[in-house]
């Protein structure tokens, strides 16, 4: 129905800043990154966030805009020769006082490290400015000697309000579909499916418009059944760059939590066949084991973590067998979030009570003045008393009767409420 093999969301992309939506704590009025692209004294840096919140657009604008050369490679398609031969070029390209071209790497995360010691050199010395885009954390993707030398710059998903304005844009300012007749009447289905992405959001739209079958005279109603009947007939497919990547690993998180190994095992093998990096499943299951199997069984952090330290020795296509060895003991476990709960309230009386004075007996006391302040007067070393256990206020005189950890019904945290309820008489009197 629409005349172009180019896609929506390419059509659509932003070429200028008055254009782009959304980041505005990046690139709003007096913002950080903004100023150092108005002043044109650009760092290498790193954009961290989601899909289709604007990273390669963002880096593309930039560099229109300060009129710099502008190399993009892709880390899924470029190996070391590629990332050699650009910064041969881009360093023929420096003369007189010139600023350093722009060199954009989309999912610099996969780069392994050869691969990212060959950037180097040419970051420090100014012969490029890099960008690099990450759905993944730097801190964990990228080689410390390279993130030293780069800004990161997080990227949220983009809300309602951006969403419904991209919406808008494309409504009136995209050619092809100003020659249909288009009322969007619900809004709730494509706004939840996009999840805060602009190109998914597009993509959505263009899916229901390319599949609605009526004549051009007539008017296209977009409503949320619509949407959802077009949306799942794509839902088999699984795209790594971010089309389903949120939903499946939702999926399989969810498929543990809820102690179901049958599902993880399947929505696991979705992502095996999807190309998924193994690494990034191994990272969510040892979040899971902490988060929400805990105090209910402590080995499963033990062995999700095994899982991940195997996965980085093993390598593809065996690390399968351990993901789902490991998905499976996750699903398998008792569970307890009593150890997320726990920090959460914690969290939440630290903010409520500000910084507390720490009791003198347990502070410590390295110096004379100290020890005649009071500091760790009258401590009681536990190892000295019965079962190693002494009955010491250890919280602050203004918060003793607070509880945050409570232990939850299961085998072992049943054991755990029974001592403390044992040993302290009465505080932990859940």
């Amino acid at each position: 129905m629409i005349g172009t093999n180019q896609p929506l969301a390419d059509r659509m992309r932003p070429k200028d800043l008055d254009e782009y939506v959304g980041q505005d704590h990046l690139v709003g009025e007096k913002a950080i990154l903004r100023q150092s692209i108005d002043s044109g004294n650009l760092p290498s840096f790193l954009l961290w966030g989601p899909p289709g919140v604007g990273k390669t657009t963002l880096a593309r604008i930039i560099a229109n805009r300060l009129d710099r050369p502008f190399y993009q490679l892709s880390a899924v398609s470029s190996g070391v020769k590629d990332v050699r031969d650009t910064l041969e070029k881009a360093k023929n390209q420096q003369f007189f006082n010139k600023p350093a071209p722009i060199l954009f790497i989309d999912e610099i995360h996969r780069f392994n490290k050869a691969q990212q010691d060959s950037l180097l050199s040419s970051v420090e010395q100014g012969l490029v400015t890099l960008i690099g885009a990450t759905t993944e954390n730097p801190s964990f993707e990228v080689i410390a000697p390279l993130l030293s030398r780069c800004q990161v710059y997080i990227l949220k998903p983009l809300d309602k309000d951006a969403l419904l304005k991209i919406l808008e844009n494309a409504l009136q300012k995209d050619y092809y579909i100003r020659q249909i007749k288009v009322e969007i009447r619900e809004y709730e289905a494509i706004l939840r499916y996009s999840g805060g992405d602009a190109r998914k959001l597009l993509n959505i739209l263009e899916l229901v418009l390319a599949s609605s079958g009526e004549e051009p005279t007539k008017t296209m109603v977009i409503t949320n059944d619509i949407v959802l009947a077009r949306v799942q007939e794509k839902m088999a497919l699984y795209d790594k760059s971010g089309e389903q990547h949120y939903d499946i690993i939702s999926a399989f998180i969810k498929s543990m939590r809820g102690s179901d190994p049958n599902a993880a095992v399947y929505w696991l093998a979705r992502m095996v066949e999807g190309g998924e990096d193994p690494k990034f499943i191994a990272r969510r299951m040892v979040i899971l084991a902490a988060e929400d199997i805990g105090m209910a069984n402590p080995n499963a952090l033990l062995l999700a973590t095994a899982c991940f330290d195997a996965v980085n020795l093993i390598g593809w296509p065996e690390s399968r067998i351990i993901l789902s060895e490991t998905a499976i003991y996750l699903a398998t476990s008792p569970k307890s979030n009593s150890s997320y709960l726990a920090i959460e309230e914690a969290q939440g009386l630290v903010r409520e009570t500000g910084d507390l004075p720490v009791p003198l007996a347990i502070r410590n006391a390295p110096t004379s003045l100290m020890k005649e302040l009071g500091y760790h007067k009258g401590y009681k070393y536990a190892h000295d008393f019965e079962g190693n256990f002494v009955q010491e206020e250890f919280l602050p005189e203004e918060i003793r009767q607070k509880i945050v950890y409570d232990p939850q019904d299961n085998q072992r945290e049943k054991e755990i409420r029974a001592k403390l309820h044992a040993c302290w008489k009465g505080k932990y009197d859940y």
